[in-house]
């Protein structure tokens, strides 16, 4: 019995005292209270159905009772998943070094049970108090019947995974102090959404920053890609410097930007170099949807469609453009944000400027090559090669497709994956005609090879590709969001709707002179609505 737990023999019964609470002891092998040595009752009932109240509270008790006293085994048994619940349980105390533990439970909110722990983790001399809360659900066992913990990770932590593991020790890698262009030091603390940039950066450049390892408590990554989590320091090391090309001013209008609202994100980058200036999550989470986000883009991916629709000679910016109420391309039918249509002789800038999706359907027929579109983002805008930022990122996806399908992607929608560093970088391409991938720590920290388009695009695409932009910016959907920054600037409205959502996702993306921005809100609406505001603070910023 480890210490901080006392034990008594009350009218036969075993009991536990911890944390001012009293668990009943339970028949860990059986998992019942049925009979006993000698016993002749008769065999019990099975249940059926949601556990009740007080089997709810009967099994987490059991289960809190196991766990703080560093009996693994038992508390796996008690979990309707006993073989992965084993080694997280018995790790708690064997590898994470924590003991005194002292779980309270909450009221149960139906078969959920919310609870606080409290421990001290101990190793080598050095000791520190470690509190959090989590939660559990009772469940009935499909084979048992009975009542048993609904195994997750996450009961053991909020931030375990499957596959990631608690540990106390020497740290896997020496901590750094990641500082901004300008040398700036960029704490976690004070720009949350870089706290998992950070950790990526100290996984993978820690040594070679020449920082030592400290003693820390941390959830061990399921693989070489993922970053650990440091949960607790118990003695510093010595960081080392990673110099990142984010700029600290940008990187505080883009955090402040982001809280406007719940769902999002934002991205900036500078078009002449492709340095990242500034990444920012609303929630800041261990996901970095910014760079590894998958979705849609809507409009805002008519950025490349005009490219390519400009690069081949099936359009020019002064150029007349159908923009009718809606359009069939192979049996699929497109309509325009309230069904709105544009005048007779009306130009592709105005269409492009104007969100028109009906105008950009009706220019298929001469581009005679379902897979255009694919060829452009990757040829040129050089999506879905393979980036290498120094940090993990998903690079952009636009599948080959064909019929109606390819008519989607002309719009942004259908099978196409981006993120707001894709769109961001898009925007830059568009901006200077060239490809430069991003990054955030320079390439000659590690010798990696930049990603690289195989052609840039000519300069009559690119001084009509900026002109519509422009426009946009100027007096299209995107000059209210723009109409408070100066300068060079041009932008793209997008929205877009995933899985039949109520409300579409709300994308923007532009530049300001030499600075590119993307950015989205989940169920945000008009791209100019939500995305614009956040987009714009951050250009303003740069």
């Amino acid at each position: 019995m480890r210490s901080g737990a006392k034990v008594a023999i009350v009218g036969g019964v075993f009991v536990l005292v911890a944390g001012g609470l009293s668990y009943g002891a339970y028949n860990v092998l059986s998992g019942d209270g049925s009979g006993g040595i000698g016993s002749t009752s008769a065999p019990a009932t099975v249940k059926t159905g949601p556990p009740d109240a007080k089997e709810i509270a009967a099994t987490s008790k059991a289960f809190f009772a196991a766990w703080s006293t560093g009996n693994g085994p038992g508390a796996a048994q008690l979990t309707n998943n006993p073989v992965e619940a084993e080694p997280v349980l018995t790790g708690y105390s064997a590898e994470a070094h924590i003991e005194h533990v002292v779980i309270t439970p909450g009221p149960a909110v139906g078969a959920k049970v919310p609870y606080t722990v409290k421990g001290t983790v101990s190793f080598e001399g050095q000791s520190k108090p470690l509190s959090y809360s989590s939660e559990l659900t009772v469940v009935r066992g499909q084979t048992t019947h009975k009542p048993l913990v609904d195994w997750q990770p996450t009961v053991v932590h909020p931030k375990l995974a499957k596959g990631t593991t608690l540990v106390t020790g020497e740290s896997s890698s020496p901590e750094i102090e990641a500082v901004d262009r300008n040398g700036v030091v960029l704490s976690p603390d004070t720009y949350p959404s870089l706290g998992p940039v950070i950790a990526t950066l100290r996984k993978k450049y820690g040594e070679k920053a020449g920082g030592t390892p400290g003693i820390e408590t941390w959830i061990k990554g399921a693989d070489e890609a993922t970053p650990d989590i440091t949960l607790l320091t118990l003695a510093k090391g010595k960081p080392g410097k990673v110099q990142t090309t984010i700029d600290a001013n940008v990187q505080a209008a883009a955090e402040k930007a982001v809280k406007q609202f719940s769902g999002a994100s934002v991205v900036a980058v500078r078009p002449s170099t492709g340095a990242i200036r500034a990444i920012a999550n609303n929630p800041a989470t261990e996901f970095n949807v910014a760079l590894e986000g998958a979705q849609a883009p809507g409009s805002t991916m008519k950025i490349v469609t005009a490219a390519m629709l400009l690069e081949r000679g099936v359009a020019t910016a002064n150029g007349a453009v159908e923009c009718p109420v809606e359009a069939t391309w192979r049996s699929r039918t497109f309509h325009n944000l309230n069904n709105f249509s544009l005048p007779d002789g009306s130009t592709f800038t105005q269409t492009f400027a104007n969100s028109c999706n009906t105008g950009f359907i009706k220019l298929i027929d001469e581009v005679h090559d379902d897979s255009a579109l694919a060829k452009e983002a990757k040829e040129v805008f050089g999506i879905g090669l393979d980036w290498k930022t120094g940090v993990t990122t998903r690079d952009g996806s636009v599948p080959e497709e064909v019929g109606g399908e390819a008519a989607a992607q002309y719009i942004g929608q259908g099978t196409i994956q981006m993120n707001v560093l894709n769109m961001a970088s898009i925007t830059a391409t568009a901006h200077t005609g060239t490809f430069i991938q991003p990054v955030i720590v320079p390439l000659d920290l590690d010798g990696r090879m930049p990603a690289k388009a195989s052609r840039s695009l000519p300069t009559s695409v690119v001084q009509q590709l900026n002109t519509m932009m422009r426009a946009t910016a100027s007096w299209g959907t995107a000059a209210k969001a723009m109409g408070s920054i100066d300068g060079d600037k041009g932008a793209k409205t997008g929205s877009a709707e995933v899985d039949g959502q109520g409300t579409s996702n709300s994308w923007f993306t532009g530049f300001r002179n030499d600075l590119a921005a993307a950015g989205v809100v989940q169920s945000g609406g008009h791209g100019g609505d939500a995305a614009g505001p956040v987009v714009a603070a951050v250009l303003g910023a740069g």
